[in-house]
């Protein structure tokens, strides 16, 4: 089998197991979606669920969250790791999106990176999810963890894996990788403990081999 058909066939049993991986965060519009993203680092998608509808009860939309006390906005959050720049990064960026994008998100690679707290796994998400807009692979510590193990990467700073899984990758699953390996990772590949004797990929898993070798 060559590199390409192991990757293929990774590709076709994920998407078999996983048929309706998906977002897990909960959101309306796409200013929703960009603020719980930025949230959801370092952070539970169950815990920013947990959160948004307060926040965005409170302030609903990049006008009222421009115009809000940073200290509201971190006294809604504080559950969430790292809620002080959060907050201040979220308040920065709808007052970004007011100022200069006219309350909206924007639907590019380049102008989503102007925004604080946001880098390209969250511009990724975004964009997929928002405007199904595919620039990238969102690269989280699932993916990055299970690309390692599945001998798609080498690398360890998300923007090279995602350079490394673009190459192996088409494009037109770029958007849904992200989350057949999320759930592949939450479900089997954890991090601590990998169920590999469970995992349908084990016969295609560098990982694998090498672990039951030893």
């Amino acid at each position: 089998m060559t590199e390409r058909e192991r990757i293929k066939e990774i590709i076709s049993r994920l998407q078999k197991e996983y048929d309706k991986a998906r977002i897990a965060l909960e959101f309306k519009d796409p200013f929703q979606l960009l603020v719980a993203v930025i949230l959801s680092a370092q952070c539970t998608d169950v815990r920013v669920n947990m959160i948004t509808p307060a926040l965005f009860e409170r302030f609903p939309g990049p006008r009222e969250m421009a115009q809000a006390d940073v200290s509201e906005i971190e006294e809604i959050i504080r559950s969430c790791g790292f809620f002080r720049n959060k907050a201040k990064n979220i308040k920065a960026a709808a007052a970004i999106l007011v100022e200069k994008f006219g309350g909206k998100v924007p639907d590019n690679m380049k102008d989503l990176l102007t925004l604080p707290g946001v880098a390209r796994k969250t511009a990724n998400v975004v964009l997929f999810n928002a405007y199904g807009v595919i620039e990238g692979i969102a690269v989280d510590t699932h993916v990055k963890r299970l690309a390692k193990r599945l001998g798609l990467t080498r690398e360890t700073d998300p923007v090279k894996i995602e350079r490394d899984l673009m190459q192996k990758i088409p494009k037109e699953l770029w958007g849904r990788i992200t989350y057949l390996l999320i759930e592949h990772g939450r479900r089997v590949c954890k991090a601590r403990k990998p169920a590999c004797d469970q995992c349908i990929l084990k016969d295609l898993c560098p990982h694998f081999k090498k672990t039951s070798a030893n």
